[in-house]
């Protein structure tokens, strides 16, 4: 028989748990609505491991994607890029590893992992790249390639092409 106080704790975490997970249907339906009015939020939802609530957080943490000059200056901003200093082939440091958005680079970890989960392509190159390396090393590589091709999606308003990504 459990004690009195032990059930008005767990009625109560209930109570607080249930709150919250109404707090949070009400932000994924503000990122929803917030995203849907920007012209790259249908486009981005046709990478694979993308859906809304990514393609939304992607969108309003970008902004405009003609900021970025290059492929590469938003690929860092993501930080799907290392952060090294080379001199001479020597390694110097890795300082600048906090410089960009992390949740860009959160979103696209996200997005690896689905897009490695359900899409055969993307899996294979995933399993090809990690016997080769590390498995972290592996999976920001893919995070890294969905990022570029975000870019592209959204700087050009094209649809994502999966075997022109990873093929």
């Amino acid at each position: 028989m459990p004690f009195p106080e032990h059930v008005q704790a767990v009625v109560s975490s209930l109570a607080v748990l249930q709150c919250l997970e109404q707090e949070i249907r009400t932000i994924e339906g503000t990122i929803r609505e917030a995203g849907q009015t920007q012209p790259g939020y249908a486009l981005l939802q046709t990478v694979s491991g993308i859906g809304p609530i990514l393609a939304g957080t992607i969108l309003l943490e970008a902004g405009d994607i003609r900021r970025f000059p290059t492929v590469g200056h938003f690929a860092s901003y993501c930080r799907c890029v290392g952060s090294e200093h080379l001199s001479h082939g020597n390694r110097k440091g890795a300082g600048n590893t906090k410089n960009g958005n992390k949740y860009l680079s959160w979103a696209f970890i996200e997005a690896a992992h689905f897009a490695i989960r359900y899409e055969a392509v993307i899996r294979s190159f995933y399993q090809r790249k990690q016997a080769r390396t590390h498995p972290l090393v592996a999976l920001k590589t893919v995070a890294h390639k969905l990022a570029r091709a975000c870019y592209y999606i959204l700087r050009e308003q094209v649809p994502f092409d999966l075997h022109r990504a990873f093929g």
